[in-house]
């Protein structure tokens, strides 16, 4: 541990390495940091709102807190399982996914993955915005090009300076929800609102699924933020310090969230952020806890955005053949993304934004599958061997197009149609189960379950351990990688 704290008081404060391999010479941090990067990415104001959903859409308290806590821990465990690849691999996420659909192949998710980030990083500005005008005395829109700007500046950073924002915005987070409790506890009887009780399935499971799609939500992305960790680092270990940060996190902001729906009477939808920072009071206080929501608000607006970098970056590093991308490029890419996301922000802050949550809501079905096969094959079918530089290569191992990974990934998408619930699309079965959403569960089981199958009975060459980058041949400028360790 000391040695990976030598190398992270050496390592500069720009990150100069994207998506290709991190050598060992430059792993550092310490697992705390998964935990309070989670924690802090998740006490925030949109994680309140999803909880309120489940009271706002029909649910009671009790049984709501009941199902968040199921789905979070589901969810939080595929969450967790994707972060446990990080230090082995030293590889941003979605990279893994050309060992399962090909070098070309694993473009097809990741476009997809691409467009729901940008679209959670609009929605996320717009109540940042929100935030920022009432804390400035200017209009939101102004608030929404101030955060903007702050995204920009940490997204190209990079890895070290978020992590250094996920520890200041979890001592935040935890300062402002305790306060908020406290608060709402002497306003409420929260001994009657949990007496109150009217089980249905189907408001039951309608929390179950909000958590859970939360959580697996992360999960296209959360090895880019422990792969830096020392490969020796345990598995279990960062495991439980993702996933108990982004579980304990997530949990606590819907628990505010479902207790301040359950008292708003009506009021708390459409009003948000307003009605939030009205439990805490006026004036000062106020300014205190908009700041609050704002700057909580920037952990998770910026692992969006350097998501949504990675995942551009990978896919035009594989119809080039090579993994590096340059500081300009970079620099050039995040400006793409968050003015993109910007412009969504203002054009859509009134009325569009609603309409274009549901249809991002509707992409986290193209990645459910993404996020079942990539975990079947690495804990169950390649057990973590890896060839790293064979992954950079089009005539490589892993080929082009690697038509079972494809194949598996359309039939998991196909499947959970049926079962979608969104106000832009609905499925047919949907009805039936009580307006539920249930297609994560189908997105989940089913296509890991096929692809477990078909790899067993038709099996690819595997190497027999994992294979990585001669460490004198890794550098910031040449990632290819050229020979495979002994």
């Amino acid at each position: 541990m000391a040695a990976s704290d030598a190398r992270a008081s050496t390592t500069p404060l720009i990150e100069k390495r994207s998506i290709d391999y991190i050598p060992e010479a430059e792993r550092h941090g310490r697992l705390l940091s998964q935990f309070t990067l989670w924690l802090g990415a998740n006490l925030q104001i949109t994680a309140i709102v999803t909880g309120a959903l489940a009271v706002v859409l029909g649910g009671d308290v009790f049984w709501s807190l009941i199902g968040l806590l199921i789905g979070q821990l589901l969810g939080g465990g595929v969450m967790a399982l994707h972060a446990a690849q990080g230090p082995k691999l030293g590889l941003p996420q979605m990279i893994s996914s050309r060992v399962q659909f090909g070098v070309y192949g694993a473009a097809i998710p990741i476009v997809l993955v691409c467009l729901m980030y940008l679209g959670f990083t609009a929605t996320g500005t717009v109540l940042s915005g929100q935030a920022l005008g009432q804390l400035f005395g200017v209009s939101d829109s102004v608030g929404i090009l101030v955060f903007a700007s702050v995204i920009v500046l940490v997204t190209v950073l990079g890895y070290r300076v978020i992590h250094f924002i996920g520890r200041v915005a979890s001592v935040i987070g935890v300062i402002a929800f305790v306060y908020l409790f406290s608060r709402l506890m002497s306003q409420a009887d929260v001994g009657a609102l949990l007496q109150i009780r009217h089980f249905s399935w189907s408001s039951f499971l309608l929390a179950v699924s909000l958590a859970a799609s939360w959580q697996i939500a992360f999960g296209p992305y959360v090895a880019d933020y422990s792969r830096y960790l020392p490969s020796k680092t345990s598995s279990v270990k960062t495991f439980l310090a993702a996933g108990a940060g982004s579980v304990v996190g997530a949990q606590v902001a819907m628990i505010l969230g479902v207790f301040a729906a359950a008292m708003s009477n009506g009021q708390f939808a459409g009003h948000e952020v307003a009605y939030i920072v009205g439990l805490g009071g006026t004036g000062a206080t106020a300014a205190l806890l908009y700041f609050s929501i704002a700057f909580g608000k920037v952990t998770i607006s910026t692992l969006n955005s350097y998501g949504s970098f990675m995942c551009i970056a990978t896919i035009i590093s594989g119809f080039r053949g090579r993994l590096e991308v340059t500081r300009l490029q970079r620099l050039f890419f995040v400006l793409v993304i968050v003015g993109t996301a910007t412009l969504i922000a203002l054009l859509g802050q009134h009325s569009f934004l609603g309409a274009f949550k549901s249809f991002i809501l509707f992409l986290l079905a193209f990645f459910t599958p993404w996020s079942a096969i990539n975990l079947v094959d690495y804990y169950c079918i390649t057990r973590d061997r890896y060839d790293v530089p064979a992954l950079a290569d089009p005539n490589g191992r892993y080929g082009r197009w690697n038509l079972l990974g494809i194949s598996v990934y359309v039939f998991g998408v196909l499947v959970q149609l049926p079962f979608i619930s969104t106000k832009f699309y609905t499925g047919p079965l949907v009805a039936a189960l009580g307006d539920v959403d249930i297609s994560w569960i189908i997105g989940l089981v089913l296509p890991a379950a096929l692809y477990y199958w078909a790899a067993k009975k038709w099996p690819a060459a595997h190497p027999e351990h994992l294979i990585l980058p001669l460490e004198q041949d890794v550098a910031p400028t040449t990632t290819n990688g050229l020979a495979a360790q002994a």
